[in-house]
C-alpha cells in the first residue's frame, strides 16, 4: 500500500509540474504576443499601428482621383487635395502604372459604414516618397527614407571574363559595369581579360532603412592586374558647384577620354564600322557601315558620348529618330533607330546625359543604337582614333588630390588577394543619409 501511495504520488506530482509548465509556456507566448503587439512599426514617418492601411501599386488607367474615389473621397474634395497639393508634388499628373502606393485609414472610424483614407503616401522609387495628408488641413511634404551606405572591398581572379568572377563570389554586376564603363573603358578592354589578370575594389553600397539593398552607390578606388600591367583608379571630385567626378591614377592622371567609349551602360558590341561590309541580303555587294552598332533592349537609355550641343533631333528614313551633337570645331555624333528622343535642337548637354532610348525606328533588323562619329565632317570609327583627354586635374587640385589618395592607396595595397576564397568581402559603415565622394 505503502509503495502504490508514492507511485500515486509521483504521477500526481509530475502532472501538476507538466500542467505549471504547459502554463508556464502558454503565459510565455502570450507575453510574446503582446510585446509584439506593443512594437511599433514607423514607415513614411507613422507608427502604423496605430493605422488601418492598405497597400497596393498604381495600375493602368488610375488616376489619383479615380485611387481616392475608389476609396469613397468625393471628387469636389478629391479636387482640394490635388490642388493644395500640387505645390509640392503634381500628383494629379505625375502617378506612374507600377509604382506603390499606401492609404492609411484612422483605426477609430474602422467600423463606420464609409471608411475614408487620411492619408495617401505615394513612392516614387525606393528612396523618395510623397506623402498627402487630409486627415485635418491638407498637407503635403516629400520625403527620403534613411540611407546608410557600407562601405566594402573585394578581390577576384579572372577565369573566364570579370562577370563570372563577380557572380561566383556573390557580388554585382554594377561593380563589372563600373569598372569596364566609368573607370577602365579607355584603359583595359574587357573583352580581351586574361586567365590570371586580378583586381582589387574598395566600393559603397546603399542601403535603405539599414535593410534593403539598394545596389552599388560607387567605387572609391580600384587596382587591376592586366597584360603584366598595374591599373590604379582614385575617385576624386574636381568641381563641388558642378558635382564633376572623375577617376585618376597614382600620378593623377584622368583616365577618362573627352569621350565615353559606348553611348549605352548595358549595350553590346554587335557590329563595328566597316566600309568594306558585305551583306548576303543584297548579293554579297559591299554596303559600308560607316557607325558601330551596340545592341541593347527597347527603352536602354542613350548617353550623350560628350559635351556639347544638339544640332538635329528628328526622324528621317532609314535612320529612324535620331539626335546628332556638335562637340567642338572637330568632333559630331549621331545617334539612330531611337525609340524616343529626350533632348531638342539647340538644347546643350553634358557627357553622359539621357538623350534618347534605343527603339527600332528606322531601318533595323533589331533594337540597338547606331552611333556614328563625324571628325572635321568625315565619319570615322571612334575605337581607331586617337580621341583627346578630359580634363586633366589643375595644379591647384593636384597636391590636394595626392594627400587624399595616399591612404586610400595604402588600403588598397594591404588588401590580400586570396584566391582560394569564394567570397572575400568585408563591411564597415561608412554614413548615414550622406554620400562621401570626396
Amino acid at each position: 500500500m505503502r509503495l502504490k501511495g508514492l507511485i500515486v504520488l509521483a504521477v500526481f506530482t509530475v502532472l501538476f509540474i507538466a500542467c505549471k509548465d504547459d502554463n508556464s509556456a502558454e503565459n510565455f507566448e502570450k507575453e510574446i504576443a503582446e510585446k509584439k503587439q506593443e512594437e511599433k512599426i514607423f514607415e513614411f514617418g507613422f507608427d502604423l499601428k496605430k493605422f488601418e492601411f492598405k497597400r497596393d501599386t498604381v495600375r493602368k488607367g488610375d488616376t489619383f482621383g479615380i485611387i481616392l474615389e475608389r476609396n469613397n473621397i468625393g471628387y469636389p474634395e478629391i479636387f482640394q487635395i490635388a490642388e493644395k497639393a500640387k505645390d509640392t508634388f503634381d500628383i494629379a499628373t505625375k502617378l506612374q502604372v507600377g509604382k506603390p502606393y499606401t492609404l492609411l485609414f484612422d483605426k477609430d472610424k474602422v467600423n463606420d459604414s464609409i471608411q475614408k483614407p487620411t492619408t495617401f503616401i505615394y513612392q516614387q522609387n525606393l528612396e523618395d516618397y510623397v506623402v498627402i495628408d487630409f486627415k485635418d488641413s491638407i498637407q503635403a511634404y516629400t520625403r527620403t527614407k534613411p540611407i546608410t551606405y557600407v562601405e566594402k572591398t573585394a578581390t577576384g581572379f579572372i577565369e573566364n571574363n570579370i562577370s563570372e568572377t563577380l557572380e561566383n563570389k556573390g557580388l554585382s554586376q554594377v561593380l563589372a559595369y563600373k569598372m569596364a564603363d566609368d573607370i577602365y573603358a579607355w584603359t583595359i578592354d574587357f573583352r580581351r581579360l586574361q586567365p590570371g589578370d586580378r583586381f582589387k575594389v574598395i566600393y559603397t553600397d546603399k542601403y535603405i532603412n539599414d535593410t534593403i539593398y539598394a545596389g552599388v552607390h560607387n567605387v572609391k578606388a580600384a587596382y587591376f592586374e592586366h597584360n603584366g600591367d598595374s591599373l590604379y583608379a582614385f575617385q576624386f571630385k574636381t568641381d563641388s558647384i558642378k558635382n564633376i567626378v572623375d577617376y585618376f591614377n597614382e600620378d593623377a592622371k584622368n583616365l577618362r577620354r573627352a569621350f565615353l567609349k559606348m553611348p549605352v551602360k548595358f549595350g553590346r558590341l554587335s557590329s563595328r564600322y566597316n566600309l568594306k561590309r558585305r551583306i548576303a541580303y543584297y548579293g554579297y555587294k559591299v554596303r559600308p557601315h560607316k557607325g558601330t552598332d551596340f545592341a541593347a533592349p527597347i527603352g536602354t537609355p542613350i548617353m550623350a558620348t560628350a559635351n556639347g550641343t544638339v544640332v538635329e533631333s528628328t526622324r528621317r528614313g532609314g535612320n529612324g529618330k535620331y539626335v546628332k551633337i556638335r562637340h567642338n570645331a572637330t568632333y559630331s555624333t549621331q545617334y539612330l533607330h531611337m525609340k524616343a528622343q529626350n533632348v531638342k535642337k539647340g538644347q546643350y548637354v553634358k557627357q553622359g546625359d539621357i538623350i534618347g532610348w534605343v527603339g527600332m525606328t528606322g531601318n533595323t533588323g533589331g533594337p540597338h543604337v547606331c552611333y556614328r562619329f563625324w571628325k572635321n565632317g568625315k565619319q570615322v570609327d571612334p575605337f581607331r582614333e586617337k580621341l583627346p583627354e578630359a580634363e586633366p586635374i589643375s595644379d591647384s587640385l593636384k597636391t590636394k588630390y595626392l594627400e587624399y589618395i595616399a591612404p586610400v592607396k595604402e588600403r588598397l595595397d594591404n588588401i590580400f588577394f586570396l584566391e582560394t576564397e569564394s567570397n572575400n568581402t568585408e563591411s564597415t559603415i561608412t554614413e548615414d543619409n550622406t554620400t562621401d565622394i570626396q
